[in-house]
């Protein structure tokens, strides 16, 4: 039975999700899959410093991100705790309540205006149940992510601010010159005053 498609949501993407691309770009989907996307994908998006995600929201949706940059952060007795900055082709969303109901302290704001598609977990959970093929994608994303996490944690490891603000360099190319100051010095948890004179430091040499 052929599935009906909303073809003005995705009037201004060509006739279909771009999340369709992405997907095939680490492993060939079928017409179902593509179809399923195409209908239950959709595109949203938030203003400079909004919250996409906030602790009192129900997480339902991962992000595609087609435009802008978004951060990940915690708050602690005041202060703001960047644990994560992305920007596009990447995939984003709160990890400590993915398809659970539990909590989250976790909050997903815009640095950028941003251009999304959102990805219910419900569809999420209904291609890894019914296609094989949703599995080899998930596992090849997840590698991406698990490489991410290790050049934080490696940030985060490393004895001096030089050496962080050098592997940031490396490891996520363009960062500085798009996120404000003090989202990169919470990122690699130094004062924005210390990074600022390593900053200065390197243009002089």
């Amino acid at each position: 039975m052929a599935i009906a498609i909303d073809e003005r949501k995705w009037g201004d993407f060509n006739g279909s999700s771009p999340l369709i691309a992405v997907y095939n770009s680490f492993h060939p989907l079928t017409p179902e899959m593509e179809a399923l996307i195409d209908i239950h994908t959709f595109p949203i998006s938030f203003r400079k410093n909004r919250y996409i995600i906030s602790p009192i929201d129900r997480n339902r949706y991962l992000y595609l991100i087609l435009k802008g940059v978004v951060r990940g952060f915690y708050k602690d007795d005041g202060s703001e705790i960047t644990t994560w900055i992305s920007r596009e082709n990447e995939i984003v969303g709160t990890i400590r309540n993915l398809w659970t109901n539990e909590e989250s302290e976790e909050y997903l704001q815009a640095i950028e205006d941003v251009d999304l598609i959102a990805i219910p977990h419900d569809l999420t959970t209904m291609l890894y149940q019914n296609y094989y093929e949703a599995n080899i994608i998930g596992r090849k994303i997840m590698e991406l992510h698990y490489q991410a996490a290790c050049d934080r944690a490696l940030i985060c490891q490393l004895p001096t601010v030089k050496s962080r603000y050098h592997h940031l360099l490396k490891a996520f190319p363009g960062m500085i010159e798009r996120v404000p100051l003090k989202h990169v010095a919470s990122f690699l948890g130094v004062r924005i005053e210390t990074l600022s004179r390593v900053r200065t430091s390197e243009k002089t040499v």
